[in-house]
C-alpha cells in the first residue's frame, strides 16, 4: 500500500508497538521479520493488549478474535497459532490506521464500532475480524478519510 496510491502505509514498526511486541525485537519491526514472528506464534499477551486497546471496557472482546476454548488453551502454551495471529495482526494494522486518520483512540473506537454505509451499514470492526478483503475494505475507507476523499 503506498500513500501515492491513495492507499495507507503499512508501517511494521507501528503493527509491532500496537501488538505489545519488545522494541528491543529489532527483528518484529522489519516486514519479513514481522511475517515470521506472527508465523512462529505472537504472544498471548497480544491479544490482550490489542483487546484493550479496541474495546477497554469489554473482557469478552478478545473472544470475538479466538473462541474462548481456544484462548484458554493458548494460554498454556502462551501463544497463538499462526491464524490467530495473522487475524490478530489484521485487527492490529487496521486500529493502527484508524488512530493515524482519527488523531484519537477514542474517535478511531468510534469510527471502527458505528454502522459504516460504506460496507452496507455493517460495522468496519466486524468485516475486519471476518476476513482478510474485509479489512481492505475498511483500509480503503480509512485510506479515503486520510487522503482526502469523501468515506
Amino acid at each position: 500500500m503506498f500513500p501515492s496510491e491513495g492507499r495507507a502505509a503499512f508501517e511494521p514498526g507501528l503493527l509491532a508497538d500496537v501488538l505489545g511486541l519488545p522494541a528491543k525485537e529489532v527483528a518484529a519491526r522489519s516486514p519479513f521479520g514481522l511475517m515470521s514472528r506472527i508465523e512462529n506464534g505472537l504472544p498471548i499477551g497480544a491479544l490482550e493488549r490489542v483487546a484493550h486497546l479496541l474495546a477497554p471496557g469489554d473482557a469478552q472482546f478478545k473472544y470475538r478474535l479466538i473462541p474462548k476454548a481456544t484462548y484458554e488453551r493458548r494460554k498454556a502454551v502462551h501463544r497463538l497459532s499462526s491464524d490467530e495471529g495473522t487475524r490478530l495482526a489484521r485487527v492490529a494494522r487496521v486500529w493502527g490506521l484508524a488512530v493515524d486518520v482519527w488523531q484519537n483512540e477514542e474517535e478511531a473506537r468510534d469510527f471502527l464500532f458505528r454502522p459504516h454505509p460504506m460496507i452496507e451499514d455493517k460495522r468496519p470492526i466486524d468485516v475486519v475480524i471476518l476476513s482478510e478483503f474485509g479489512a481492505e475494505m475498511v483500509v480503503d475507507i480509512l485510506a479515503g478519510l486520510k487522503y482526502g476523499s469523501a468515506a
